[in-house]
């Protein structure tokens, strides 16, 4: 037997399964079908490190045994629990806070009640960002308004839907925003906070995913936020979300963007306003006439 100390470290560095580029290319092709997220060559580690959680839960010895798994049964559950690993949910309370003195303004102009789109809630931070400016802007008026708060990955809706933070997470917030909206955890909740009830009340957590044929989507909105999402898709996957989102927004409506988002490709659908602020290109035209 060998006990050649070079051999022996390159065994404890094999990785538990083998990702072949076939079965990469296949990942890519599925969750781009599924999602609409286009991974690069450069993410093979992440997707082999959050898939092979699967396999080890499932007693899986390859990934071509799970691809098999999935491409087997096209309805299946695991195919929820496959999305939810490959998506990225980076978010926090009044990211890109520059956002938020801009809706507390136009929400101020506004007739009440208020109807908005978080199109990618992830655990919550942002709805509830969009809930507590408008309770600042509009006081007891912002009772009434609604926050719809969506997104793909089902765990991360379940986090959002319990209100509970870590009070790093709750870092961000101002000392008078954390008395006001959120309750302090004692005890055994030492560490944590919750959002208060009135602020809960206005945000309602759904299951969407922006490439499913049909929304259900009864009315139109004052507001969407559709922030660091178009990052993940292809060209022509942004250019048919912009265009679904056309008549979802009121007239006068605005569109939130990511910092790092820019939709000039599409001016024929949207205009920018400045700050990754968009508004209907129609509209613009209209009130230039």
């Amino acid at each position: 037997m060998s006990t050649n100390p070079s051999l022996a470290n390159t065994a404890t560095i094999t990785p538990d399964f083998l990702l072949t580029e076939a079965d990469f290319s296949r990942i890519r092709a599925l969750i781009h079908q599924r999602a609409g997220i286009a991974l690069s060559e450069q993410k093979r580690q992440m997707v082999y490190s959050r898939l092979a959680r699967r396999l080890r839960q499932l007693k899986l010895k390859e990934f071509s045994d799970y691809l098999r798994l999935l491409e087997v049964n096209p309805n299946g559950e695991e195919w929820q629990l496959f999305t939810n690993a490959l998506t990225t949910n980076l978010t926090s309370f009044f990211r890109e806070s520059h956002h938020f003195p801009v809706l507390a303004e136009f929400a101020r102009s506004r007739p009440t009640p208020l109807r908005v789109w978080c199109s990618a809630a992830s655990t919550g931070e942002e709805p509830y960002s969009i809930a507590i400016t408008l309770m600042e802007a509009l006081g007891n008026q912002a009772a009434t308004s609604q926050v719809l708060a969506t997104d793909i990955d089902t765990h991360v809706l379940e986090v959002a839907a319990e209100g509970v933070f870590s009070d790093q997470q709750a870092s961000k917030l101002a000392p008078d925003q954390l008395k006001r909206f959120f309750l302090k955890g004692a005890g055994a909740h030492a560490g944590k906070v919750r959002i208060r009830p009135d602020v809960a009340a206005m945000v309602t957590f759904g299951q969407l995913n922006l490439l499913d044929p049909k929304w259900q989507l009864a009315e139109p909105f004052d507001v969407i936020f559709c922030r660091n999402v178009m990052i993940y898709f292809d060209r022509e996957t942004q250019i048919k979300i912009l265009q679904r989102f056309v008549p979802l927004l009121k007239p006068h409506g605005l569109l939130f963007a990511g910092h790092s988002e820019n939709f000039s490709f599409a001016q024929h659908l949207f205009r920018p306003r400045g700050k990754t602020i968009y508004e209907l290109a129609t509209q613009q035209a209209k009130s230039s006439a």
